[in-house]
């Protein structure tokens, strides 16, 4: 079948104090998730959570190349973005407790982590509404005429949301700088999107001008590298520009998901091959290559299991968010 243009190698690299930190940051959201699922299980959050483990490449490449100012929307999955955009740790945890010290004040929980300061626009659980949402802060780009951008993060079963289209429309007709990354795992919540999904998901960009491209969302130096010249260029006034990144959920589409399924989707073959592609252990792999040595890597996994621990800790001590105030969040000009 053919589709948009695939990259799969790159000529440039990030140095090594750069792959160092994707690598750090890579390890904090992995490890963050594995901790949220033991939290569900043993009863300690609110409610269920979207994990995103096996797609950390993706954030944390293309997050890399932002800063404060520039804008991403996430998914109901959407911790690992969050993080890969700087947002704290432990407010974070906090949150997804539900509690006051979290970062939308314990409202807003695991599908709605949010940080305007750090250009965390906001994860959505309603499958697509990130879309619209990052091209209208790609229009305040463009019409305060900054250099900043907006990234919008979406998965392929958001690709079939017809604001998708209505997107990318109104993007290429102004000129918008806005990046779509759709991170296509594979599954829209338990169909196979083969199922689901007609054509290359890339190709949609086509009839509107918009470049587009295939890639190997769990290599994260080639995330990092294609973010890079996409970003550089959209920063010099190229417009939209759109990536499918292809990439696998480890985990299910939720943490409950058993006790609604009357049988697995998937095998536990295929999990297990998919495995073998764990982004981390590419990184680490590549790291190798690059002259770090095991003792490095260790030390880089247990900094990130130290950080997890004292997030745990800091949410586990939170207060409750007080009576009345969920009222108080609802107009402008009123906090916590």
């Amino acid at each position: 079948m053919n589709g948009g243009p695939r990259v799969t190698s790159t000529n440039q690299f990030p140095d090594i104090d750069v792959f160092r930190s994707l690598y750090m940051r890579m390890q904090v959201i992995r490890k963050a998730e594995e901790q949220l699922a033991k939290d569900v299980r043993q009863g300690r959050t609110p409610g269920q959570v979207h994990l995103s483990d096996g797609q950390e490449a993706i954030a944390v490449g293309v997050c890399a190349h932002l800063d404060d100012k520039d804008q991403i929307t996430s998914t109901h999955r959407g911790h690992g973005h969050f993080l890969a955009k700087g947002g704290d740790l432990k407010a974070m945890f906090a949150e997804i407790y539900g509690k006051r010290e979290g970062i939308c004040g314990g409202m807003g929980g695991s599908m709605h982590v949010a940080d305007f300061a750090k250009g965390i626009v906001g994860a959505n659980g309603i499958v697509g509404a990130g879309l619209g949402i990052a091209t209208g802060a790609a229009f305040a780009n463009l019409l305060d005429e900054t250099k900043q951008i907006a990234v919008c993060f979406f998965g392929d079963g958001a690709a079939n949301q017809g604001s998708m289209m209505e997107c990318l429309n109104i993007a290429s007709l102004w000129n918008l700088p806005i990046l779509f990354v759709c991170e296509n795992n594979g599954y829209s919540e338990f169909s196979p999107s083969a199922t689901v999904t007609a054509g290359v998901i890339a190709d949609r960009a086509t009839p509107f001008g918009i470049p587009n491209l295939r890639i190997d969302g769990d290599d994260i130096e080639l995330v990092w590298s294609v973010a890079k010249d996409v970003i550089s260029d959209m920063r010099n006034g190229s417009g939209p520009a759109f990536i499918e990144a292809e990439t696998y959920r480890f985990s299910g589409h939720f943490s409950a998901e058993e006790m609604v399924l009357e049988a697995p989707y998937r095998s536990a073959g295929e999990i297990h091959e998919r495995r073998q592609r764990d982004p981390i252990l590419r990184a680490k792999s590549q790291l190798l290559e690059r002259g770090l040595d095991e003792a490095e890597l260790l030390s880089i996994a247990s900094l990130a299991d130290r950080l997890v621990e004292e997030a745990v800790a800091y949410g586990e001590a939170g207060t409750p968010p007080e009576e009345g105030s969920a009222l108080q969040l609802m107009f402008a000009g009123r906090s916590v």
